[in-house]
């Protein structure tokens, strides 16, 4: 693991807002809505902000002195790149300033219960994201999963030196649930994050996720949730 994962939970500095991800992965967005959800997420002191590796530069310029983490996403939304091509992604992404990097399993390995090949992927992605001691996330897309293959992809993120757990790209159907959740902190212990994401658009969702096991919550609808007003984003 990542000299970063030292600190797996919230910022508890900042109460709630300390768990989100304040994420933009819409692929149309601008370059002004990037600089608008970095102003954001220094505002509301959110732990991160998570956007396409296109602009990993450019938040990492805007939320520079702030505090506020800049997180990318590779091999998304489907996680069906080959390995080095996940490796690639995440070395530019690390190179650009990414503190932390969220990959895409492989699903299909996933779904045919091949630990093996899912090691493989992750570790390989580890290994040049630890290198940059920045900290790996990786999504398993729950929705596309039994439970015994989110078990069989969760004890693979461990064996191969995964920082967190994630539930879902918020792209692919589905969305974190709190059974997931939990199912998903059951399976990697206690010294592992759980981030749940997708269509967590509320403060009592938020509250759930985080009451099943979570320790980062991904949203684009993150100042609804501190505010404590309804969401609307689909992510």
């Amino acid at each position: 693991m990542s000299p970063k994962a030292t600190s797996l939970t919230q910022d508890t500095n900042h109460g709630l807002a300390g768990y989100i991800d304040h994420t933009l992965l819409k692929p149309e967005a601008s370059r002004a809505e990037i600089l608008q959800l970095c102003k954001e997420a220094a505002e509301h002191h959110f732990k991160a902000v998570c956007v396409n590796p296109l602009w990993v530069e450019t938040a990492k310029l805007a939320l520079r002195g702030t505090g506020v983490l800049t997180c990318a996403v590779i091999g998304f939304p489907l996680g069906a790149s080959n390995t080095d091509v996940k490796v690639f992604e995440a070395r530019g992404a690390t190179m650009d300033g990414a503190d932390e990097v969220d990959m895409v399993i492989n699903i299909a390995a996933a779904r045919a219960l091949e630990k093996d090949v899912l090691v493989s992927d992750i570790s390989a992605v580890a290994q040049v994201v630890h290198g940059e001691d920045s900290l790996l996330k990786v999504i398993i897309e729950t929705s596309l999963l039994s439970d015994a293959e989110k078990v069989l992809a969760c004890q693979a993120a461990v064996e191969a030196g995964a920082d967190f757990v994630k539930t879902s790209t918020g792209f692919n159907g589905g969305g974190a649930t709190a059974a997931d959740v939990a199912l998903m902190r059951q399976s990697v212990g206690p010294d592992i994050g759980v981030k749940a994401s997708g269509g967590v658009r509320t403060l009592e969702k938020a509250q759930e996720m985080i009451a099943a096991g979570a320790t980062r919550i991904g949203t684009s609808s993150g100042i609804a949730i501190v505010s404590g007003t309804e969401g609307t984003a689909a992510y």
